[in-house]
Formats: C-alpha cells, sequence, structure tokens
C-alpha cells in the first residue's frame, strides 16, 4: 500500500513547519526589544558558555541520598541550570526552594507528562518548579481497572499509524500544558532513526511533521543522534527552529562506524566520553545554535565517561565546553 505522503513530502511540510515558528520568533524579537537576535535564535544575551545546564541522571548515583547536596556542588563547579529525571521524596514546593537556595534553575525535566487524569496535577507541580519544557509519554494513561499491558517481546512492530498516533498524544498533552507555560519535549536516543517496518521513514521523520511545533518541541540528544549516523547541522538546516533544548554527550568511535551496521552494532562501537574528549565537533555545532532554536542546554556524561566519578566527569566536561565554545 502506498504511503499517504512520501518522504519528500513529509520533508516539505516540515520545513514549513520550522519555518512558522522561526517566523513566530522574528515576531517575538521585534516585540520583545531585540532579546532575540535572529530567527529561531537564543532567547538571552547572556553568552552561551554562561548558561551551560546539566542533566541530573549524570549525578544519579549521589542524589538518592545527597541531592541538595549534589545540586550545591554542582553550582560550585558553574552549571546554571539541571534538568532533572525524578524528585525522590520530594514536593513541588520542597524541590523549587532547594533550588532557589542553591541557585539553580531547571527549565526542563525527563520526569514525563503523562495523558490520564492526574495531568493537571503534574503541570501545576511543574509549573511550581520552574519547568517550561517536559517530557512526556507517548501513551496515555491505562484507564482504571485495566489490564496490564502485553509484555515488549508480544507487542506487534510499530507503524507509521503507530507513531502518528503518539504525536497525536504529545499534540494533546502540549495543549493542556500550554496554560501553563509548559511546552511537551521528545527527546531521542538512537531508535528513533531506524526504519519503520514497511515504509522509508523513520519515527524521527513522523514527529517532526506531525507534532504541532507551537506546543511540542525537541531535545536532540546530539551523543545518540551522531551513534545513530546522523548530522546534528544537516537537521538543523532541515528543520530550523525546532531543536530548542540539547543533550550534550560526547561519544568516542564513531569513526570505525560504517553505514553497513545495525543500530544495536554502532550503539556496542559506541563509547561515551567526557565531553571534548570524544570525536563530536561541538565547536562547529554550536555555531549553528540560532538556526536550531536553541534556548538550553543540558551536558549529560554516562557509561564509560563517569568510571572516576561522576562529579569529576561533569567539571572536566564543564571545563572543556566553556573552553571550546568561549
Amino acid at each position: 500500500m502506498r504511503e499517504p505522503w512520501s518522504r519528500g513530502e513529509l520533508d516539505r511540510r516540515a520545513f514549513l513547519k520550522g519555518m512558522a515558528v522561526m517566523g513566530g520568533a522574528v515576531v517575538a524579537a521585534g516585540c520583545s526589544g531585540g532579546t532575540m537576535m535572529q530567527a529561531g535564535g537564543l532567547a538571552s544575551a547572556v553568552p552561551l558558555r554562561d548558561r551551560m545546564g546539566i542533566g541530573l541522571y549524570t549525578v544519579r548515583d549521589l542524589t538518592p541520598t545527597d541531592y541538595e547536596g549534589t545540586l550545591a556542588r554542582l553550582r560550585q563547579i558553574g552549571f546554571k541550570e539541571v534538568e532533572p529525571t525524578g524528585y525522590e521524596t520530594y514536593s513541588p514546593q520542597q524541590f523549587r526552594a532547594m533550588l532557589d537556595r542553591v541557585g539553580l534553575t531547571a527549565p526542563s525535566t525527563h520526569a514525563s507528562l503523562v495523558l490520564g487524569p492526574n495531568l493537571q496535577e503534574q503541570l501545576t507541580g511543574y509549573q511550581i518548579m520552574g519547568h517550561r519544557y517536559a517530557r512526556a509519554s507517548g501513551q496515555p494513561a491505562p484507564a482504571p481497572g485495566a489490564a496490564p499491558a502485553a509484555g515488549q517481546a508480544t507487542r506487534p512492530a510499530p507503524t507509521v499509524d503507530t507513531w502518528k498516533r503518539t504525536a497525536t498524544v504529545y499534540n494533546q498533552i502540549g495543549q493542556a500544558a500550554k496554560p501553563y507555560g509548559i511546552k511537551v519535549l521528545i527527546h531521542n536516543h538512537t531508535a528513533e532513526f531506524g526504519p519503520i517496518a514497511g515504509s522509508n521513514l523513520r519515527p524521527i521523520d513522523v514527529l517532526l511533521t506531525e507534532t504541532d511545533p507551537e506546543v511540542v518541541v525537541f531535545e536532540l540528544d546530539i551523543g545518540w543522534s551522531s551513534v545513530a549516523g546522523q548530522d546534528a547541522l544537516a537537521m538543523f538546516r532541515q528543520h530550523p527552529g525546532r531543536f530548542p533544548l540539547w543533550h550534550v554527550k560526547d561519544v568516542a568511535g564513531l569513526g570505525s562506524m560504517t553505514p553497513q551496521q545495525t543500530m544495536a552494532e554502532r550503539q556496542r562501537a559506541a563509547k561515551m566520553a567526557i565531553v571534548g574528549e570524544g570525536e563530536i565537533n561541538w565547536k562547529q555545532i554550536f555555531d549553528q545554535a540560532r538556526l536550531a532554536g536553541l534556548q538550553h542546554y543540558f551536558l549529560e556524561i554516562e557509561g564509560e565517561a563517569v568510571a572516576n566519578g561522576s562529579l569529576a566527569a561533569a567539571q572536566t566536561s564543564y571545563t572543556n565546553l566553556r573552553r571550546i565554545i568561549s
């Protein structure tokens, strides 16, 4: 069966959406005294190197036993923003007070919003904590009393329609979040760049085309997208303004990968690295921050790169990246 739109038509639609986002940025700049320097540009005059954030996944070995102490040490390193993955037992009010005490903000979170009866409560809490972007589940919450979902091994392979339904859920959550000043973020690993069974499309293609850029944005994990063989600069050119958040994750072993390798083989060949000590050209990527629409970026260090301690990895990565983008 022929797909309702081809890859070329999908790219055209995605480009038009990106141009609409960038056009809105131009209007915003004119109305706000020029704080945004150009279409899709940064919303702050503070230099990029002075706005560095870190994903708290990096220090997940420390936060369960000393959350506030860990935040304080990250602030001492020089980080200004953090992206939590969870809140332990803290209420939104307690978590916000802790951020305020150590002098950090959390504009984004990876604790997922879920379409269901508790969504408004989640959004209220996220607003209190200062989140403006939040990851979301692409599946609605199960109905009360519903049977557990079937195991992963028994689920049918996702189709284009499956991914379109997922995009619809993201849009619904995004519309619900809009009054709270929050946008849904979609974060990638490598699977989003693999082919959809029976199609010449990939999940990332469908999500970029089918989500509403007014309420849904993309947080490009540059490390994992590089492992998947993607060129971040080409993505920025093709979808201008659609990537206002980044995960800055460095990787070694990219040069040894070949187009013939499967995603699983590429992942096995990848070695997580301290930021600035892998093979990703961060200077080149940050030079295109405005084209991407960058608003916030978070270092995320994992795997082999934290073998000598997560805080030590964070410190070295912070120092390296400041030097690279200064």
